[in-house]
C-alpha cells in the first residue's frame, strides 16, 4: 500500500476519497498527455515560465491568439475511453453489413486472424515511422520487399513501388509517367471500360498537367503521334476479360506507352500485363486480405520496367549491403522523391500504404501461391455459377470470358438493384437495362442462391446452387486452357512457400517485428512528423465489421453511421481550424496539398482569373509543397527567409507586387519548418490578398496550433491536416495516413467530388467540384474514427491541453541541451514551436561528425533519430509531442549529450575523425559480439553507452548501409533466398 502510495505522489496525482460520479474514471486526457501536474510544473520552472497559459504567451503572437474555449457542440467535453467506445458503437451499427456484389476495384475478403491480430492490431507494426532509417527498419522493409516482389510476379514486369494511394490515384501517376516519357505530348487515352472513379481522379490529375484526356472505344480508337500513352481495365469494369494486345502494339507504334490497370487476384489465372505488351501495371492489392473500409486505406500499387526506374512515383525498397557486407534492405533511389527534386519532381507523393501493403504480403504468405490460385479459381467459379443460374432464369447474361464479374440484362436494372437493397444484396447499375455482379472470395452458394431469389421476383428458384454446379463444364472453370490463361507461375519466390502454418507465419512476423524500432520501445521525436500516442481505444472501431466491411459505392442509406460521423468530425475540424467547411476526401498530406491549391485554381477560374498561376513558396518549404504547385498548373517563385528563419517580409512584398497580376497564391507552413511562431503571420496574408492571391496553409504543424490559434482567423483560405500527425492516426511504418482540407465559404463550391456519390456530408457534392482526388468518395475513411475517437476523448480543453505540452515538452529539451548543441532558431521571448532545431554544421566542421552520424549513433542508444538535414541542410530537427513523460524526454537528452561528449573525443584527439564510436555507429549485436573487436573503444561504450541499457536493449540488426551501394545495384525485389546469406560479392556478381 505505501509503495502504490508514493506511486502515486511521483505521478504528481494526490491520494483522496473524494469522487466525483459525474466524471468519467477513464479519462482520456491523462492517458494521452505524457507529463503529470507534477512532471509538468518541473518543466515550467526549468523554463522560466509560471504556467501554461505564461508558457503560451511567450510562444503565441498576441494578435493571433484564439482567446476563446473552442465549441464542439456536445462533443466538447471529454468522454471516458468506455463512454467514446459507446458512442463510436452506436454510430457503427447505423451501418448495414450487406453482401456486396458492386466490384468497381472493391471486394470482399477474409482478412486471416493471425495477420489481424499480430499486424493490423500490433502497435509494434503500425506506429512505425517511414523507414528513412534502416538499420532500424529491417523487418519492415522486408515485409515491403516481399510486396514488391508479389507484385512483379503477378504483373510479369521488373519492377514495382512500395505501395501507393490507391488504384485511382496509381492510375493517374502512371499517366504522369507515361506524359513525361513521351516527350510530353497533349493527350492520354482511357477507355472507357476503366472503372468510373479512376477515370474520374485521372481526368483531375490531368487538368493540371494540361493533358487532355479522350475517353473512348479501344476497339475503335486510333492513336497517332499526339498521344503519351493509354489506360485499360483487365478485367473491363464490366467483368470482360478483353484482348488488348493488337491496341497495345499499335498505341506502342506511335510511341504512346501503354497502362494496365489490373486485379491481383484475376492475375492468378490471366495472362500478366507485361505478356500484353504494357509498359505500366497499376491496381489495388485490397482483395489480398485488406478490409473494404469504405473505400480506403487500400494499397495502390505501380509496376514498370526497370528502364523507366527514375521516372517511377513513390518509394521503392531496394537491398544494398551494410558496413560488414552483409545484405540490408533501404529505400532505394531518394533522388527521385520530391524531398529533392521538389519542383522538378514527378510526383509530390509522400507517403505509401506500408501497413496495408504488410498486410497483402503477409496474406500472400500465408496462402502460398497454391492458396492464392485456390481463391481466384473458386471467385471465378462462383461466377461462373452465379451466371448459369440466372441464364436458367431467362436473364441474358454478357458472353465470356469474365474473371469475377457478369454483366445481365433486366427489364428494370433500378428495380432489381433496390429489390437487392431489401434483401441487404448490393448490386451495381451499368445503364437502365444492365447490371453488374461481382464475386469475390467471401462469396458462397447460399449468396448465389439469394441472387436468384431476387431476379427471380423475390421467389426461391427451383433449383440449388449444387444442382447447377453439378452442369457446369470443369465446375465453371472456362478460363483454364483458354487464350487468356496464364502461361507462368506468378507468385514464384520461396518466401512464400516458405511459412505456411500458422506458428511459421506468426513466427516470421514477430522476427520481423522485432527488427524495427517502434513506439513501442521509445519516443520517435521526428520534426514535422508528430509521432504522438495511437492509443488503443482509437484503434478498436476499426477492426468492427460495420467499420470495415461496408463498400465505398454502396447505397448511402447502408452507410448512415458513417455519414454522421463525417459530419461530426468536419464540424469539430472545422472548429479547430476557424473554416466553412471541410473535405476528408483527401487520402494524404500530399493529396491536401495539391487539393488546397485546385481549389483555389477553380475558385479563380470561376472568376475569370484562370491566369493566375504563379505560387509563391519560402526555400524551408517542405518538398512536396513545390511539387504539389507543379502538378496544379502553378509556376513556384520561391522567396528567401531572414536570419531568424522567418519568412522574408520584404521579399514576399516584392515578389507579389511583381507578380501581382498573376498571384495565384502563397503556400506557408505555421508555425514555421523552423519551428517558430513568426509574428508576421497575418501581416504576410495581408499582403498575398492584397495583391489578388489565395493563401494556402500547410498543416503540418497543426499540432502546435490546436485550441491555441486558428489558421481561418489570421487569414489563410485553406489549410490541409495531416489526421496522421496531429490527430492520431499511426504512420504504419510509412502510411497510411490522411489529409484533408478545411476552406473558407468562398473555396467551399470548389471541394473535391465523386462521379458517382453526388450528395452526403457538407465536405462532399459541391456544386462546382474541381475534381476527384482519390478513388472513394470519403477517401480512407475507416481510419477516421481514430481521429475521432481521439477528439471526443480529448474534449475541446484536451485538445489545447495536448497542444500545450507538446510546446512546453519541446522547450523542455531545447532548454536542457543548451550549452551541448545550438538551437538554431528561437521566437522574440527565445521559444521554440513544438519543435526545434539543433544545428550541426559547427561540429561536423571541427571533427566530421554529420547529423547522418548522430542518426545512426541514437539507435545504439535505442532511439530513432530526429528529422535530418531539413528544413536546413546539417541540421536535425526535434518534436518530442505531449504523448512523452518527463522520463522520456530526459532519457533522450541524456542519450544527445552523452552522444556530445563522444564528439568531444574526436574534438580532442582521444579518437581518429574517421574511425570512432558515431562514425561506426551503429553496432549490431552480431558485431559486438563477434570474437574480433578491431575498434579502438570498447564493446562496453559501443553497445552500452548508458547503463539503463543493460536492461532494456534494443539491437540494430545490421550495421550502417551503403546507400552508394544500393543506388548502383538496384535489386527491388527479393533476390534467390541463398543469396540473403551469401556473402557482397556473390550479390554483386549476380547483379
Amino acid at each position: 500500500m505505501l509503495r502504490a502510495a508514493r506511486a502515486a505522489i511521483g505521478h504528481g496525482r494526490r491520494l483522496s476519497t473524494k469522487v466525483d460520479l459525474f466524471v468519467a474514471q477513464d479519462q482520456f486526457v491523462p492517458r494521452h498527455i505524457g507529463p503529470t501536474d507534477g512532471e509538468t510544473a518541473r518543466m515550467l520552472k526549468a523554463i522560466g515560465c509560471s504556467s501554461l497559459d505564461d508558457l503560451v504567451k511567450k510562444t503565441v503572437p498576441e494578435g493571433i491568439r484564439l482567446n476563446r474555449a473552442m465549441n464542439f457542440g456536445p462533443f466538447s467535453r471529454s468522454m471516458g475511453e468506455h463512454e467514446a467506445l459507446t458512442h463510436m458503437k452506436a454510430l457503427a451499427s447505423k451501418n448495414v453489413v450487406a453482401h456486396n456484389f458492386i466490384g468497381m476495384g472493391y471486394h470482399g475478403t477474409k482478412t486471416p486472424a493471425v495477420i489481424l491480430r499480430n499486424v493490423i492490431e500490433n502497435p509494434a507494426w503500425y506506429t512505425q515511422y517511414t523507414p528513412y532509417q534502416p538499420e532500424v527498419a529491417q523487418g519492415r522493409l522486408e515485409s515491403l520487399m516481399n510486396f514488391q516482389t508479389l507484385i512483379t510476379g503477378l504483373t510479369g514486369l521488373e519492377l514495382c513501388n512500395a505501395s501507393l494511394l490507391d488504384e485511382g490515384t496509381a492510375a493517374a501517376e502512371a499517366m504522369s509517367m507515361c506524359h513525361g516519357l513521351a516527350s510530353k505530348r497533349g493527350k492520354f487515352f482511357v477507355d472507357k471500360r476503366v472503372h468510373p472513379q479512376t477515370i474520374a481522379v485521372v481526368q483531375c490529375r490531368a487538368e493540371g498537367f494540361g493533358i487532355e484526356v479522350v475517353v473512348g472505344d479501344f476497339a475503335s480508337a486510333q492513336l497517332d503521334d499526339t498521344y503519351s500513352g493509354c489506360l485499360l481495365q483487365y478485367p473491363a469494369t464490366d467483368g470482360a476479360v478483353l484482348d488488348y494486345k493488337p491496341f497495345i502494339a499499335a498505341a506502342k507504334k506511335v510511341g504512346a506507352k501503354a497502362a494496365v490497370a489490373a486485379d491481383p487476384l484475376a492475375l492468378m489465372l490471366l495472362e500478366s500485363p507485361a505478356s500484353l505488351g504494357a509498359d505500366i501495371a497499376v491496381g489495388s492489392a485490397q482483395r489480398f486480405g485488406v478490409p473494404l473500409g469504405y473505400g480506403g486505406p487500400h494499397a495502390g500499387f505501380l509496376a514498370t520496367s526497370a528502364a523507366f526506374a527514375r521516372k517511377m512515383p513513390g518509394r521503392i525498397i531496394g537491398l544494398s549491403i551494410d558496413a560488414q557486407n552483409k545484405p540490408a534492405y533501404r529505400l532505394t533511389m531518394q533522388t527521385r522523391e520530391q524531398h529533392i527534386r521538389r519542383d522538378k519532381a514527378t510526383s509530390n507523393v509522400c507517403t505509401a500504404q506500408a501497413l496495408l501493403a504488410n498486410v497483402s504480403a503477409m496474406y500472400a504468405l500465408y496462402h502460398g501461391p497454391e492458396g492464392l490460385k485456390e481463391i481466384a479459381l473458386r471467385t471465378h467459379m462462383t461466377a461462373s455459377l452465379l451466371a448459369a443460374g440466372l441464364t436458367k432464369l431467362g436473364f441474358e447474361v454478357a458472353p465470356g470470358p469474365y474473371f469475377d464479374t457478369i454483366a445481365v440484362k433486366a427489364p428494370s436494372a433500378a428495380a432489381v438493384q433496390s429489390a437487392g437493397h431489401d434483401a441487404q444484396l448490393n448490386f451495381r447499375v451499368l445503364d437502365a437495362t444492365t447490371l453488374s455482379l461481382a464475386c469475390d472470395e467471401t462469396t458462397t452458394p447460399e449468396a448465389v442462391e439469394k441472387v436468384w431469389a431476387v431476379f427471380a421476383g423475390k421467389q426461391a428458384t427451383p433449383f440449388s446452387a449444387k444442382e447447377v454446379l453439378a452442369t457446369l463444364p470443369n465446375g465453371g472453370d472456362h478460363l483454364s486452357g483458354s487464350a487468356h490463361a496464364r502461361k507462368d507461375a506468378p507468385v514464384s519466390h520461396a518466401i512464400f512457400s516458405t511459412h505456411r502454418s500458422e506458428s511459421q507465419l506468426l513466427r516470421y512476423m514477430h522476427k520481423l517485428q522485432n527488427k524495427d524500432l517502434s513506439l513501442v520501445h521509445s519516443m520517435i521525436p521526428l520534426g514535422s512528423c508528430t509521432m504522438k500516442l495511437n492509443s488503443t481505444a482509437e484503434m478498436i472501431p476499426i477492426t468492427w465489421p460495420e467499420i470495415n466491411a461496408i463498400h465505398p459505392y454502396a447505397p448511402l442509406h447502408q452507410a448512415k453511421g458513417y455519414l454522421e460521423l463525417f459530419k461530426n468530425l468536419e464540424m469539430i475540424l472545422a472548429e479547430v481550424t476557424g473554416f466553412d467547411a471541410v473535405s476528408l476526401q483527401p487520402n494524404s498530406g500530399a493529396m491536401g496539398e495539391y487539393s488546397g491549391l485546385r481549389a483555389i485554381r477553380a475558385y479563380q477560374a470561376s472568376k475569370g482569373e484562370a491566369h493566375r498561376d504563379v505560387c509563391i513558396i519560402p526555400v524551408s518549404a517542405h518538398g512536396t509543397n513545390p511539387a504539389s504547385a507543379v502538378m496544379c498548373g502553378l509556376r513556384v517563385v520561391p522567396i528567401g527567409c531572414d536570419e531568424h528563419g522567418n519568412i522574408d517580409v520584404d521579399d514576399l512584398r516584392a515578389k507579389a507586387a511583381k507578380h501581382k497580376d498573376r498571384l495565384s497564391s502563397l503556400m506557408v507552413t505555421y508555425p514555421s519548418t523552423h519551428g517558430v511562431f513568426e509574428e508576421a503571420i497575418a501581416e504576410v496574408c495581408k499582403i498575398v490578398h492584397d495583391n489578388g492571391g489565395q493563401v494556402y496553409m500547410d498543416g503540418a504543424n497543426m499540432n502546435a496550433q490546436v485550441g491555441l490559434c486558428r489558421p481561418g482567423d489570421f487569414g489563410a483560405d485553406v489549410c490541409h491536416l495531416n489526421l496522421h500527425k496531429t490527430f492520431c492516426i499511426p504512420h504504419g511504418g510509412g502510411g497510411p495516413g490522411v489529409g484533408p482540407i478545411g476552406v473558407k465559404a468562398h473555396l467551399a463550391p470548389h471541394l473535391p467530388g465523386n462521379p458517382i456519390v453526388k450528395e452526403g456530408s457538407l465536405g462532399l457534392g459541391a456544386d462546382k467540384a474541381f475534381g476527384a482526388v482519390a478513388a472513394a468518395p470519403w477517401g480512407s475513411a475507416s481510419i477516421l474514427p481514430i481521429s475521432y475517437m481521439y477528439c471526443v476523448m480529448m474534449g475541446a480543453d484536451g485538445l489545447k491541453k495536448a497542444t500545450q505540452l507538446a510546446i512546453l515538452n519541446a522547450n523542455y529539451m531545447a532548454k536542457r541541451l543548451e550549452g551541448h548543441y545550438d538551437v538554431l532558431f528561437t521566437g522574440k521571448d527565445g521559444m521554440c514551436a513544438h519543435e526545434f532545431i539543433l544545428d550541426i554544421r559547427t561540429i561536423k566542421a571541427k571533427t566530421g561528425i554529420s547529423e547522418s552520424d548522430i542518426a545512426k549513433r541514437l539507435a545504439d542508444y535505442g532511439f530513432h533519430a530526429p528529422t535530418m538535414s531539413w528544413p536546413v541542410p546539417g541540421t536535425i530537427m526535434v518534436e518530442p509531442t505531449e504523448s512523452e513523460d518527463l522520463a522520456e524526454l530526459n532519457r533522450y537528452c541524456d542519450a544527445l549529450i552523452s552522444i556530445r561528449e563522444e564528439i568531444k573525443e574526436v574534438e580532442d584527439g582521444v579518437y581518429p575523425a574517421d574511425n570512432n564510436v558515431l562514425k561506426n555507429a551503429p553496432h549490431p549485436m552480431h558485431v559486438v559480439s563477434a570474437s574480433e573487436w578491431p575498434y579502438a573503444y570498447s564493446r562496453e561504450q559501443a553497445a552500452y553507452p548508458m547503463p539503463h541499457l543493460h536492461s532494456a536493449k534494443f539491437w540494430p540488426t545490421t550495421s550502417r548501409v551503403n546507400d552508394v551501394y544500393g543506388d548502383r545495384n538496384l535489386v527491388c525485389t527479393c533476390p534467390p533466398m541463398e543469396d540473403l546469406v551469401d556473402d557482397a560479392d556473390k550479390m554483386a556478381a549476380a547483379n
